[in-house]
């Protein structure tokens, strides 16, 4: 597709996008909704500065085709896909998730609830780039509803869907950082309301992100970090601009990698037979829990629309998926919804601390050392000759290669991956080793092919 990326289209606003692009966009969408039976659409934002610009360009794009608007304000995507589906509605979610502030986007939600299959988003992109948008007479046109009880209804049924008691039970202090994000909103009810003491940092939505940048990555954690030590806090939650991730911090303010959450939440979840969804640049921890359950990992490339895709297809096929994602933080729980849901996964973890602590917790999958780093360009054709340099680095390697998404290199002691961004304009490197000198040494080497190259 060559408008919506892995996770919907993002971009700088008044750059990349503009309110006259999201329009259009939102015209399209409208178009392949109506044709599907569906007049009526939800739309929510989170709290960028741009979103409620761009929130007023989607709704009359749908308008104009036909559409009704059920207006849901600043919310967390998990909690927009939940309204779509309880209502049987498609919705359109203005946010770029974990970009910096100067970006937006809008991601696609069918009225399932689950963002929109490659096949239909396809629809959707042919429409918009030839301009065939459904636009009806004027005395036809969509007209907008607000509507405020979205936010009590998401916590309620994330309320409902864990283990209340046993949690409460534990007698937890949570940390919470939503990062001025949509969960700020909605983070700080639902642990207070599943029993918890909560101190939070960053906790005021706020579309210019003044604490830290929407990320949740340990560079932009360290307020997270201070609060938990300063208050003796259980567990530190952090979240992006718009809640459907979770990375966390143990009792000794210490970042706990999401490759390694993500194992622990699947070592609880997994049986024998099982199958687990992830992204190609997954963590050996994930394959370590994976070979001790007598499960199956299957990957695809990165991005939750792939996995969401891939997960569907193996429950259509009879398959058992009870837990997928990425290591980024967005995990998805199949059998509660098939979203990406950051309070959800906080709040499953918090069901793992009644036994051991966080620290604990981590400690069981360690082993593993990650290095990223990124390397940006500035045009399409130094995009061109950096992949080109990939592959040639690659391929002249002589190690078993990968090309699922970008370029995967596997040793026996580690590996390392090289991929464009789909939502910004770098080109990313991952690598993991058991110790953190052999992951920078493989980190430096593509670099330096890198860099040569431009």
């Amino acid at each position: 597709m060559k408008v919506f990326g892995s996770s919907g289209v993002r971009g700088v606003v008044n750059e990349d996008l503009t309110p006259a692009f999201v329009s259009r966009v939102a015209m399209a969408a409208g178009s392949v909704f109506t044709v599907m039976g569906n007049d009526r659409v939800a739309l929510g934002r989170d709290t960028r500065a741009t979103g409620e610009m761009l929130v007023d360009s989607a709704a009359s794009g749908l308008a104009s085709v036909g559409c009704a608007v059920d207006e849901l304000g600043v919310l967390p995507t998990p909690a927009v896909q939940a309204y779509a589906e309880r209502e049987g509605v498609p919705a359109l979610m203005v946010t770029a998730s974990h970009n910096p502030p100067e970006y937006n986007g809008v991601k696609l939600i069918g009225a399932d609830g689950i963002e929109l299959v490659r096949e239909t988003l396809e629809q959707v992109e042919d429409r918009l780039l030839t301009e065939r948008f459904n636009t009806v007479p004027w005395n036809q046109t969509g007209d907008r509803r607000p509507t405020a009880e979205a936010p009590r209804n998401y916590v309620e049924e994330v309320l409902a869907a864990v283990d209340r008691d046993r949690i409460a039970d534990a007698g937890l202090t949570i940390a919470l950082d939503p990062g001025h994000g949509a969960g700020s909103l909605t983070s700080p009810r639902l642990f207070r309301e599943l029993g918890c003491s909560v101190v939070t940092v960053n906790a005021q939505p706020d579309g210019h992100f003044p604490g830290r940048n929407p990320e949740p990555i340990e560079s932009n954690l360290a307020g997270l970090r201070r609060l938990v030590r300063t208050t003796d806090a259980d567990l530190g939650v952090a979240h992006d601009g718009d809640a459907d991730r979770a990375i966390f911090v143990d009792e000794c303010g210490t970042h706990i990698e999401g490759d390694a959450a993500f194992a622990a939440l699947a070592a609880a979840e997994l049986e024998p037979g099982d199958t687990t969804v992830s992204a190609v640049n997954v963590s050996q921890r994930l394959v370590d829990v994976v070979e001790e359950r007598d499960a199956t990992l299957e990957l695809t490339p990165i991005g939750s629309t792939n996995i969401v895709t891939r997960i569907q297809q193996l429950i259509a096929e009879g398959g058992s998926v009870p837990i997928a994602g990425e290591g980024n933080g967005g995990v998805l729980f199949p059998d509660y919804r098939l979203s990406r849901d950051g309070a959800y996964t906080a709040a499953r973890f918090c069901e793992l601390l009644v036994d051991r602590t966080a620290s604990e917790i981590a400690a069981e999958h360690a082993g593993y050392e990650n290095v990223r780093r990124n390397i940006s360009y500035d045009t399409e054709v130094e995009r061109e000759r950096l992949l080109s340099a990939v592959e040639t680095t690659a391929r002249n390697a002589d190690i078993p290669l990968d090309t699922t998404d970008g370029y995967r290199l596997d040793y026996d002691d580690s590996w390392v991956l090289v991929r464009p961004s789909g939502t910004e304009p770098l080109i990313r490197i991952y690598a993991e080793a058991h110790d953190h000198e052999r992951a920078e040494e493989l980190v430096a080497w593509i670099r330096g092919a890198l860099l040569e190259a431009v």
